[in-house]
């Protein structure tokens, strides 16, 4: 367990006395604490269980010079009261040092929210105290039928104190936890994996979990290999959440501004708010009240960059459509990147989701309908092959099944694919009800997401990969 922020201060006394010794023109003091408890399996065994206190203070110092605003940004580990003071100090030397930034605008002015005084959320090892009993009862089944279970689950409370020399006073809990489970054959040459996000554990089965892990390991007992090509592929949405995720991170208005990505105009000149993607009335949006995927109402900056601005700190987020209907509605701005672009300020939010309207058909019922396709289940080593169009190209992993007749009939070779989530919007052909979705890339970074199934008439396998 680390040493506390400071031994003697509250991390709102933290906040106070950071912006009480800052001499700037302006500062924003975000400080973080951050409970976690884990525990990780091998061979059906558990083999290390956790649980960490880890804090952090930022400091935003801003200076007005004869040419513009400059900022200064550190971000540091401290435990006393005159560390609070070096990181206050540090980061008004290196406002002074800076050129004038780009994204300058006024802080975020408010007062202090009714939970401003409350201390931080903390959790503990009890938070799996249902989850672990029945991982064992999934231990025992394995070790009956020769399979071996590989996995890891963390819970994460993480409390943000965000204060400004302009009187805001901001606090947010934000619940994390995920589940990652891996199933392995008696001989180790076959592989499946599931995986679950969670705020609180409460709604994770650890028995159904391992029940699909088994299932999937049966799928794969006969072995079909298969040419690349074009295939039908019945996408779960926690590969749907792979591709769409990536997707949602290129959305910078800026960016497009700039003619760097695949929602910036052809030829240049602007962005492609407003044009169709899709002929689907889908809908791609984000909402810091999602039940379930709830997410900081406000913005937390701890840099700069061309879609975030550290001036925005605590700026209050809203349900945003970056897709409405099918259309380009939105795509990520600050204050300072929607008066380049003229779009509405519309900031990042931290979750994800896509609605398609159709009928609450799950992945097994897209797997029933199916003549001959695939049905692949996560992917991996995802990478941007062209921004322009967004090509991304990586592997499959951990179970790519064929399905004939309405049946998966057993596990085809891994391949190396390449689409660009963009164009997947406007080609797929059904889709299944929106739901939790934990994506095996990005899962760790980004859980909070809902996706639903999707069939692709020609998913593209670019070729055959020897990966396993």
């Amino acid at each position: 367990m680390t040493s506390p922020l400071s031994s003697d201060l509250t991390l709102q006394e933290t906040v106070e006395r950071a912006l009480a010794r800052s001499k700037a023109d302006g500062c924003v003091v975000i400080a973080t604490e951050s409970s976690s408890a884990n525990l990780r399996w091998a061979n059906n065994t558990l083999t290390t269980n956790g649980v960490m206190l880890t804090r952090s203070l930022t400091v935003v110092a801003t200076v007005a010079g004869s040419s513009g605003v400059s900022s200064g940004v550190i971000t540091r580990s401290v435990t006393t009261s005159d560390e609070i003071d070096a990181v206050v100090q540090a980061a008004e030397d290196a406002a002074r040092d800076n050129v004038s930034a780009e994204d300058a605008r006024p802080l975020i002015e408010g007062d202090a929210a009714a939970d401003w005084a409350e201390p931080p959320a903390q959790t503990s090892i009890r938070v799996f105290d249902t989850f672990a009993p029945a991982l064992g009862d999934v231990f025992g089944r394995a070790r009956g039928d020769g399979t071996h279970h590989y996995g890891f689950v963390e819970h994460n409370l993480t409390t943000t104190y965000l204060g400004s020399s302009t009187g805001l006073r901001l606090r947010h809990v934000q619940p994390t936890g995920y589940v990652t489970m891996t199933g392995k054959s008696a001989d180790l040459t076959r592989s499946a994996w599931v995986g679950q996000a969670t705020r609180d554990f409460a709604d994770v089965d650890a028995t159904a979990l391992g029940a699909e892990l088994d299932r999937r390991l049966g799928w794969s007992k006969r072995r079909i290999e298969l040419p690349a090509g074009r295939y039908e592929t019945l996408m779960p949405p926690t590969a749907v959440a792979d591709l769409m995720i990536y997707a949602y991170w290129t959305m910078s208005a800026r960016d497009a501004q700039d003619g760097q990505t695949v929602f910036s105009k052809p030829g240049g000149g602007g962005t492609r708010v407003g044009e169709r993607l899709s002929q689907t009335p889908l809908n791609l949006r984000s909402d810091p009240t999602y039940p379930g995927l709830e997410c900081a109402p406000f913005v937390v900056a701890h840099a700069s960059s061309s879609a975030q601005s550290v001036f925005d700190n605590g700026l209050s987020l809203g349900t945003t459509d970056w897709i409405r209907d099918g259309e380009l509605s939105a795509l990520a701005t600050t204050r300072h990147s929607a008066g380049l672009t003229g779009l509405p300020v519309t900031p990042y939010v931290d979750n994800l989701i896509l609605d398609v309207p159709d009928g609450p058909a799950s992945i097994d019922d897209l797997v029933a309908n199916t003549q001959r396709g695939l049905l692949l289940t996560c992917l991996w080593y995802i990478r941007e092959v062209d921004p322009q169009t967004l090509l991304l190209t990586g592997l499959t992993r951990d179970g790519v099944y064929l399905v004939e007749g309405g049946e998966v009939v057993g596990e085809v070779n891994n391949f190396r694919f390449n689409e660009s989530p963009v164009d997947l919007l406007g080609r797929f052909a059904q889709t299944g009800a929106t739901v939790p979705a934990f994506s095996r890339e990005w899962g760790d970074y980004f859980p909070r997401v809902a996706m639903p199934a999707l069939r692709v008439p020609d998913f593209n396998m670019s070729s055959v990969s020897q990966a396993s």
